[in-house]
């Protein structure tokens, strides 16, 4: 059995879909109880700020410092030194408090995947909650002075973040989750002709394509406003999105961008969609990459 198998295996699991069906809203619900704030909230553990997924970069936390503790175990068991006991207790410690700041933001990114991504998503948390436990009570045995203990539920510990560290990579390099659907698009460098500028009613959101580029049209308080129709988070079509004072809400999961300039306003995405220029030319709207000229 194959790698590929064997996780497809281990994934389609009822289980599994049941809990996601139930904590995921959950977590939803949480945010939007708290209105504003609950979404600013959101948009900060996303990384909207960032322009980037902030959890990506929270896992090299506790990565790092259990990796680093566990150079210290196997140099304390090697000699017995009493300095790199200390230090491994200290990247424990480090990696603990790492581990905090990845699960909620890993939960809130999870939160906004479907399919086998949310399976996948699901048992990559729960085996970093495993991880975090083990390592929890690695330290716990470690200040009673039972230091050998200790060292074991580290080990086991690692193995554990090692394997949700490869579900991780899964996630990313395989389901394509926290990555820009719009990195690869190639936008047209002229003006380009999508549709006659009458075809275009205000307030409404209207696709069109260009050099098989899809391209969202639209015309508010007479100006007319184009971006790439991809979403950037999974690809959503917002054309069939919402129109919400002056940006674009994706119909998948609620990203909103605004339509000048196309950056985030709400995530889940935290990539701006890519935005062009347009004019009207003998009645034809064109449009090209913003600054491709």
């Amino acid at each position: 059995m194959n790698t590929q198998t064997a996780l497809d295996v281990i994934t389609d699991r009822s289980f599994l879909e049941t809990t996601a069906e139930a904590v995921q809203p959950a977590i939803l619900n949480t945010f939007k109880t708290g209105g504003e704030s609950g979404q600013k909230i959101k948009n900060a553990l996303h990384g909207t700020w960032l322009g980037h997924p902030l959890h990506p970069a929270l896992t090299d936390v506790p990565l790092g410092a259990w990796t680093a503790a566990l150079v210290f175990d196997l140099m304390a068991e090697a000699d017995g030194a009493a300095n790199p006991k200390a230090a491994a207790d200290v990247a424990i410690t480090v990696g603990l408090a790492g581990a905090a700041g990845a699960a909620v933001t890993g939960l809130t990114d999870w939160s906004a995947t479907g399919g086998s991504a949310r399976r996948i998503g699901l048992l990559h948390g729960l085996l970093n909650v495993g991880a975090t436990a083990l390592y929890g009570a690695s330290l716990w045995r470690r200040s009673a002075g039972d230091r050998r203990n200790g060292r074991t539920l580290a080990y086991a510990g690692y193995a554990v973040s090692a394997m949700a560290a490869y579900l991780g990579g899964h996630l990313v390099f395989s389901e394509q989750v926290g990555v820009n659907h719009t990195a690869q698009l190639e936008l047209p460098s002229r003006f380009t002709a999508v549709m006659d500028e009458h075809d275009l009613p205000e307030g409404v959101l209207h696709r069109a394509e260009v050099d098989g580029v899809g391209v969202l049209l639209v015309r508010t308080n007479g100006t007319m406003h184009a971006l790439a129709e991809t979403c950037s988070l999974a690809g959503g079509p917002l054309a069939e999105g919402r129109l919400i004072n002056g940006s674009v809400q994706c119909p998948w999961h609620a990203s909103r961008f605004a339509l000048d300039d196309g950056r985030v306003l709400d995530g889940p995405s935290t990539f701006p969609q890519p935005c062009f220029e347009v004019h009207v030319r003998e009645g034809q709207i064109e449009v090209r990459a913003a600054g491709g000229g």
